[in-house]
Parts: C-alpha cells; sequence; structure tokens
C-alpha cells in the first residue's frame, strides 16, 4: 500500500472563467518515471531547448513534471466535476497508483463540492487515471461515489472498450470504477461530433480522438469568458513546442497528434485558459504562437479564499511504468 498521508483539507486553487470559478481538486504528483515512459521522445535534451519549461513543468535536468488532478466548477446551478483521478485503495499494477490513501475527498468538499452534492461527472476518457473516484469501497463494494450525479462519456469511448480485448489490468479498472457506475443506471454516453455536443448551457464536449478513439476535452463558457480542459489530448506543456511529441499509450497516435494540432491552432493568441489535466502547478494558460509551434504562458491560480461551507444536495496498458513513487 502506497504510504500516502491524508493532509488536511485546504482550498483548491483557482481560476475565474467568467462568473464561474474553475478548481483544481490536487490528488498526486506523480513520479519523475513517469515522464519518461509517458512521453518517452520529450528527452531532457528536447526540454532543455525551452528555457520556458523550467522550473514549473520540468526540473533542472529537464525530467518532466507530471501530476494527477481534476476540475470541479458550477455553472447554469450544476455542480461539475471534470475527471475522477486514480482514486484510493484500489489494486493496481503501477505501484504508484495502487492503493492510494489521499485527501481528496476532504478537499473536493472543502472547495464546495461533497460527493452528495455534485450533479455532473464528465469523463474525458476511460483510462485507469481518470475513472478512480468514479466509485469508492463501502462494506467491501464498489459503489458510485457520486450518487445523485449523472457520469458523462461518448459514446464512441464506451463502445470502443465494449469491444476491446482488455487484459487483466484493465478489466480490473473496468470491474471497480466503470461497471458498478453502469449497474447504478448513472453512466450516460453521447454522441460528440465534430462541432461539439453542448451538453448544458455553456457547456460543450469537444471531440479530440486518437489517445482514446473517444476522447473528448470540455470547453466551459460564462459571461464572454472561455476555459478547455484538456484530458489527455494534451499530456504535458513541451507538446506545446512539440506537437508531434505524442504519448506511448496512444491508440492512434496519428490521429492523436492531429487532434492535438487543431486544438492548440484553435487556442493560439486567444483569450481561451487552458487547464491541463496532467499539467503540474501552475497548470494553465494561454496558447500563444511561437515559431512554427506554440508555447504556454501560465496563468496563476487566484489567491486562495476561506474554504467554502458544504452545500446541502440540490432535489501497451495505461497503468504505466513499474516504479514506486
Amino acid at each position: 500500500m502506497t504510504d500516502t498521508q491524508t493532509p488536511p483539507a485546504s482550498a483548491a486553487p483557482s481560476w475565474t472563467v467568467g462568473d464561474a470559478t474553475v478548481h483544481r481538486i490536487d490528488e498526486v504528483l506523480l513520479p519523475p518515471a513517469t515522464g519518461a515512459w509517458l512521453l518517452p521522445d520529450a528527452t531532457p535534451q528536447v526540454t532543455s531547448r525551452h528555457d520556458w519549461l523550467r522550473p514549473d513543468f520540468t526540473d533542472d535536468n529537464g525530467v518532466l513534471r507530471i501530476a494527477s488532478h481534476t476540475f470541479a466548477f458550477q455553472t447554469g446551478g450544476l455542480r461539475v466535476l471534470v475527471d475522477t483521478g486514480i482514486g484510493n485503495g484500489k489494486a493496481r499494477a503501477n505501484p504508484a497508483w495502487h492503493q492510494l490513501r489521499t485527501g481528496y475527498l476532504d478537499d473536493l468538499a472543502a472547495a464546495g463540492f461533497p460527493p452528495d452534492a455534485v450533479d455532473l461527472v464528465l469523463l474525458t476518457h476511460l483510462h485507469t487515471d481518470h475513472v478512480g473516484w468514479n466509485t469508492r469501497e463501502v462494506d467491501g463494494s464498489w459503489v458510485p461515489t457520486f450518487p445523485h450525479a449523472r457520469y458523462v462519456t461518448s459514446r464512441a469511448e464506451r463502445e470502443f472498450w465494449a469491444d476491446y480485448d482488455m487484459d487483466a489490468a484493465r478489466t480490473q479498472m473496468f470491474r471497480d470504477s466503470v461497471t458498478p457506475v453502469e449497474e447504478a443506471g448513472l453512466l450516460d454516453t453521447v454522441d460528440v461530433p465534430d462541432g461539439g455536443a453542448e451538453i448544458a448551457p455553456g457547456l460543450r464536449l469537444l471531440p479530440t480522438p486518437g489517445h482514446t478513439p473517444g476522447h473528448i476535452a470540455v470547453e466551459l463558457s460564462s459571461a464572454g469568458a472561455t476555459a478547455l480542459i484538456t484530458g489527455d489530448c494534451v499530456h504535458h506543456p513541451v507538446q506545446f513546442a512539440h506537437p508531434a511529441i505524442g504519448s506511448c499509450v496512444d491508440i492512434d497516435p496519428e490521429r492523436s497528434e492531429a487532434s492535438r494540432r487543431r486544438l492548440l491552432g484553435s487556442l493560439a493568441d486567444t483569450d481561451t485558459l487552458l487547464l491541463g489535466t496532467h499539467f503540474p502547478p501552475p497548470t494553465a494558460g494561454r496558447v500563444i504562437t511561437e515559431g512554427d509551434a506554440y508555447r504556454l504562458l501560465p496563468v496563476a491560480p487566484a489567491p486562495a479564499p476561506a474554504p467554502a461551507a458544504r452545500p446541502s444536495r440540490r432535489p501497451q496498458s495505461d497503468d504505466g511504468p513499474s516504479v514506486s513513487p
């Protein structure tokens, strides 16, 4: 079991997007070996060419920093969570993810999103480190963590995995983190056409296939401002400078690169705030053109407010490298 102590709940880093506030709910910083495994072409020789990556996104030796966190916000009266991380107490092939014990749910509640109050859980794709808090263990069984929420992913994503010949690790992940939500009748799948799918006012799912066939990014618009949550279309800011760098677990590397280039090109030199699902702090920024590629201009989170009062509820395997944290 990973010896991860549960810290006191703290105010989550947050960014203002129009009338909405997007909170980053931290889970864990991943071990240094994660970056070399996940993005093998992002070597220190490559990253060292880009001073803007240091000290936040790489260390002084050019080693990538990678994090696991999720995003929570309220829009149109809905409390929304985007992805659910690795989760606690789950048997995983990757030692860095195995049997975690973090204070994630306490931090989520401190930000104003206790499990009973979450209305919508958006899953960018169905990989182990994006679905873990879908469920939690109660009396020896895995039950939905957010019992009053609709869990949403793209139809193409769920249908792909339904026909996929899964290895033991992925089968276990579906058994403890996806199937219980389906059996509870809480999982909705939606078609996401090229132009995106609006699932609530100001909330759109955008198709970014390649990492997985049904991968989606999440766009939030409020009061004239826009934010984009990447999922794994972009794992790390080094891919702004080198969009051809892909992940070792991309199902379709060419399609993944095409989605990444299209997304970055659409955001370049706009006011859209990009929030990276695996970007270490400062996590967010704006995409600006640099030469024939891009860079991330970081946007720091707002000063931490006092913790919100808890509201009442409204009527290759993707398991990663075998390394210790």
